[in-house]
């Protein structure tokens, strides 16, 4: 057992959840990759990436990881989170990558753990 004490602060934030395909390219780079990007340049207080292994959308089509000639078009999920107007103002920075994506925003609860 410990003897150093933690302090726990939260404040709410937005969580923005971008949808992709593994594949959807922007400008031959993978379209998640500029979203980080263009998330660390904003100044936003993280984006992080992952990637599903199974998954639908539009088509119907169920794209997965078991085969290997059915392997194409995997779901990728970027998340960032941070206070609510850097969000939003983000979301127009990034909109011309949004096309064929899905997006969410979710109101969420921050906390920060920190030795007192």
């Amino acid at each position: 057992m410990s003897d150093v004490t933690h302090t726990i602060h939260s404040r709410p934030e937005l969580r923005l959840t971008v949808i992709l395909g593994l594949d959807d390219l922007w400008h031959h780079k993978p379209k998640y990759q500029e979203i980080v990007r263009r998330a660390r340049d904003a100044g936003l207080a993280g984006a992080s990436v992952w990637r599903g292994t199974e998954g639908y959308g539009a088509s119907s089509h169920i794209h997965t990881a078991r085969l290997l000639d059915l392997a194409d078009g995997l779901p990728v999920l970027v998340v960032v989170v941070d206070e609510e107007p850097r969000i939003r103002a983000f979301l127009e920075t990034i909109a011309d990558l949004l096309g064929q994506a899905t997006v969410t925003l979710d109101h969420v609860e921050r906390i920060h753990v920190s030795d007192a």
